[in-house]
């Protein structure tokens, strides 16, 4: 015996259900807005349109909870530091930084930094998932130390210019906003 479904029906239910989509795209897009807005205005690390377009890109952060957004953050930090790291190694290959010691010494101390930047963005996901935000606070504000001494490196002499300003910026500003992210979820924010 097959039921039939009358085409109204469907086309209700389907109304619905997009309905209920939108409606939650709506509120997380809400909560991405709010929450990055609540960051900027607390550090002058975190850009509100940085943080807004960051976390929209994770396709995750459409249905997520502040929590879920800590973890994507998180995320966003590890593909940073991994990636930048990479870009270190290229830099280190090629003639032109190869041909000034000073630029090789700063690659070479950045290289470092970034190497133990990654079990820490390991651990700070193990300690932010137990709920150990005391413990991911101190790693973050590492990673973020890594990126602002690996920039200040190639301050140091004039005239030279560092080629990971944006990677380092950019970590400089996910790690903060993952520490903005974690004190409202200590809070308790209901953002």
């Amino acid at each position: 015996m097959r039921i039939r479904i009358p085409q109204s029906s469907f086309l209700l239910l389907l109304l619905l259900l997009l309905v209920c989509f939108f409606n939650n795209g709506v509120q997380a897009q809400n909560l991405i807005n709010k929450t990055c807005k609540i960051a900027a205005k607390g550090d002058t690390n975190i850009k509100y349109d940085f943080c807004v377009t960051s976390l929209q890109a994770a396709p995750a952060s459409q249905c997520a909870a502040l929590r879920g957004l800590g973890m994507i953050n998180i995320r966003l930090i590890r593909y940073n530091v991994t990636d930048t790291r990479c870009r270190i190694k290229q830099l280190l290959r090629e003639k032109k930084a190869a041909q000034d010691p000073y630029v090789k010494g700063c690659l070479g101390d950045c290289l470092e930094l970034y190497s133990d930047a990654i079990p820490n963005i390991k651990q700070v996901m193990r300690d932010y998932n137990a709920k150990k935000f005391f413990e991911a606070n101190i790693k973050v504000s590492a990673i973020m130390d890594a990126a602002t001494t690996c920039e200040d490196a190639f301050k140091e002499k004039k005239g030279v210019g560092s080629p990971l300003t944006k990677r380092n910026d950019d970590v400089v500003s996910l790690s903060a906003m993952l520490l903005s992210l974690m004190d409202m979820i200590q809070a308790g924010s209901a953002v």
